[in-house]
Parts: C-alpha cells; structure tokens; sequence
C-alpha cells in the first residue's frame, strides 16, 4: 500500500529536499506541497493524504493551529511535525493539536522515512530530545491552573500593556490587576512580570512569540 504524503514548509529548498528524499521510497508518494499553515489546510481538503510532515513556524497559519484545524475536519489523517525547534511551548502546542510524531530537522534520513511509516499506522514518534523534554514535564509536580481572567491579565501583560492599561483594556481596575498578577506569580513560581510571561510560554499557557519563518 502506498503513502500519500503532503509536505508542508515555508522554505521551498526544504520542501524539495523532502520530496526528492521520500518519493525516491517505493512505498511513499508526495502526492502535494505547501508552503504554509493555511495553504496545508486547503490541500489537505483536497488531497487527503495519509500523512502530513508539518513544518511549525510559518507565516499566516503556524503549523499548530494548521495541525488542530486539520484534524477537525479530517481526523483520519496523520500529522508528523519536523520543525528546528524543540522548545516546551511548540513541543506542547503541536502535542496537544494532534499531532502524532513530533520529530527535529536534524532526523537522519533513514530514521525520517521509518517515522512517516510509522505515523501512517497511527504510532507516535517523537525525537529522543523531544521525548525527553515530555517526560520531564510530566514529572514535574502539578500546579495550580491560572484562570482565564490571570490568563487574559498575563497575554495583555506579555503585549506590553502596564497595569493601567490592562484595566483600562479589560475594564478592571488597576488594584485588580495587581489583584490578579500576584496570584499568578504565586502560581508559576516567579516574582516579576518579565519571568511570568516566559515562563508562562515555557509551559504552552501563553502561545509563543510570532516568528515568520521556521
């Protein structure tokens, strides 16, 4: 049986490079590209492959977002990401979008093509860093949740905004808002606006800065 695979990336030298290396296997068949989230979703839609290699970090639609909005519509499909990064953010976004395999782009050749195998029979891969970095948070004792207004409080704060101007935005007072930051820096184990918001990327509660290329 044949794998129809997508190969999505917003470096068109990348994408050739992936397609020469699997359509060369007699199993494998790269039956479409994109170069983008939003562009991977509408081809998905008419191709429907087997397997989708998700690049992570590109411009209009990330490769998580692409992930979720896939699977919503076409939950049979399997999604591999091979991206640079391997930060706990992007790891967990892309984890908890569906994502089967999440592998680095580093992956030997022989080791990439066994994993678009793999992610076809419905297996998980993940890259040896990657599933450490899993492990490791799932060791890590469990802290108490910040509540959608801490969260709302917390991204306007990762925006730039001072306490005022969170008020003012969210229609609190600026007490309040400092109300709602001491308990989110008890939380997450800091005591600063700057570590809060790091951290709070660190962990996928805050989506990562935007980057246009990846």
């Amino acid at each position: 049986m044949t794998i129809r695979v997508l190969v999505v990336d917003d470096h068109p030298v990348v994408r050739s490079g992936l397609v020469g290396l699997l359509d060369v296997e007699d199993d494998l068949e790269v039956v479409g590209e994109a170069g983008d989230g939003a562009e991977a979703v509408a081809r998905v839609a008419a191709l429907v492959p087997d397997v989708v290699l998700m690049d992570l970090r590109m411009p209009t639609m990330d490769g998580a977002a692409a992930t979720g909005t896939i699977l919503a519509a076409h939950p049979a499909v399997r999604v591999l990401v091979l991206t640079t990064y391997d930060t706990d953010a992007d790891i967990v976004r892309a984890v908890e979008a569906g994502a089967t395999g999440y592998l680095l782009k580093d992956t030997p050749r022989a080791q990439l093509v066994e994993a678009v195998r793999t992610a076809a029979r419905g297996g998980t891969v993940l890259a040896p860093a990657v599933a450490a970095r899993l492990v490791s948070r799932m060791r890590e004792p469990a802290v108490e949740a910040l509540t959608p207004r801490e969260v709302e409080v917390l991204a306007a704060v990762a925006r730039g905004l001072s306490n005022a101007e969170v008020g003012r935005a969210l229609f609190i007072g600026e007490a309040t808002v400092k109300t709602h930051l001491l308990r989110v820096f008890a939380k997450l184990g800091v005591d600063d606006r700057t570590r809060a918001v790091t951290v709070a990327m660190e962990r996928g509660i805050l989506p990562p800065p935007r980057a246009s290329r990846g």
